[in-house]
């Protein structure tokens, strides 16, 4: 009973921790938001507001950090939520662009009168905590099915050392974390899970908020890297920065030509290269499990959700402004943080596009 009852404490204070974090993502936004009244200072001053997903959250940060140095009558702020949030808020009206991973629906186009536009390409990688294991670990996508539906339970499983016979794996059992619903990650690791596990195809799905059968949430990229490195055992996924970064082992992962590969600009482009070449005209295509030896298969676009047209002159002009930086300087400055830009020729088709929105 003593046990029951401190589990059931233990989960009334997580969801109040949960709610608490939401509450205060709202207030930031409605803040956020307030800036842009024409009110005083915002009389001279535009804010643009974006909102969504974290797992481009540093790049969106380190952008607003510089841009907003050029031109103290234009400021960009961006608030993480998640993408599903991210395109909820964008379809209603509120802020002026969502960020995320999540391929919109046809139903969002038409009733949000929503595009997207590649912002960055980002990689997922299997990030893990195993003291004693210094080799970096090999998945499949059908290993990595397994893990998270809870069918390999234990690090030395049979499954996991026959692709890592070389590493000396202890017997300790796996403990999945994952992302709570509404997610980017989520959308692009089971897109993934899902073209290489028909079993995981049939019981989860591609989704932003799968119904995980195991493990425990992380609400934000942050606290799932922070959440594996303190957890003995632990298994996750994360965009490769904040595990480059953060400095945790991540994994190798099997892509559809049969090849280990490794998270890096050079393989997260491959994949691109292999999807969007000769055209370079798929601004909203799948790049997860691309073909070709060298693509990293948990590769995706990370985008903006823009409103096709704008009833507001002023900030149309402000916008022009931001995403024109964003895809010369702000494409500059992703490669120097690590993630990887746009290839030429597609940035080139992207910035034709935005420079026709109005």
């Amino acid at each position: 009973m003593k046990t029951k009852a401190k589990f059931s404490t233990q989960v009334v204070s997580e969801r109040s921790s949960g709610r608490s974090g939401v509450l205060l993502v709202w207030l930031m936004l409605i803040l956020v938001i307030g800036l842009c009244r024409p009110l005083g200072f915002a009389q001279e001053t535009v804010v643009l507001v974006g909102s969504g997903s974290s797992v481009p959250g540093p790049l969106y940060n380190k952008w607003a950090q510089e841009y907003n140095k050029r031109n103290p009558g234009i400021q960009m702020k961006y608030v993480p939520m998640g993408t599903s949030e991210g395109i909820k808020q964008i379809a209603r009206g509120s802020g002026d662009f969502g960020a995320g991973e999540a391929q919109l629906t046809a139903a969002e186009r038409k009733e949000g009168d929503l595009i997207e536009l590649p912002a960055v390409l980002i990689g997922i990688v299997p990030i893990y905590n195993l003291p004693g294991v210094h080799t970096e670990l090999r998945f499949s996508g059908e290993l990595l099915a397994e893990i998270f539906l809870g069918e390999v339970k234990t690090w030395n499983a049979p499954q996991i050392t026959k692709l890592n016979p070389e590493a000396s794996l202890p017997s300790l059992p796996i403990k999945v974390i994952y992302r709570p619903a509404g997610k980017g990650s989520n959308y692009v690791f089971s897109e993934f899970l899902s073209k290489t596990s028909s079993k995981f195809r049939t019981q989860i799905g591609t989704s932003p908020s799968p119904s995980w059968p195991v493990g425990v949430p992380a609400e934000r990229s942050s606290d799932m890297a922070d959440k594996v490195k303190s957890e003995t055992g632990s298994i996750g996924y994360v965009e490769a920065q904040y595990a480059v970064k953060a400095n945790i082992p991540h994994g190798m992962v099997q892509n559809a030509a049969g090849k280990y590969v490794e998270a890096s600009p050079e393989t997260i482009k491959a994949a691109c290269h292999a999807v969007e070449a000769p055209a370079w005209d798929k601004f909203s295509a799948s790049l997860s499990n691309a073909p070709g030896p060298d693509a990293f298969p948990i590769t995706s676009f990370t985008w903006l959700y823009l409103r096709a047209t704008s009833s507001d002159p002023r900030r149309a002009a402000a916008l022009a402004d931001l995403l024109n930086w964003m895809f010369t300087d702000g494409q500059r400055l992703a490669a120097e943080d690590g993630y990887a830009e746009l290839p030429p020729r597609l940035l080139a088709k992207v910035k034709t596009k935005a420079s026709s929105l109005h």
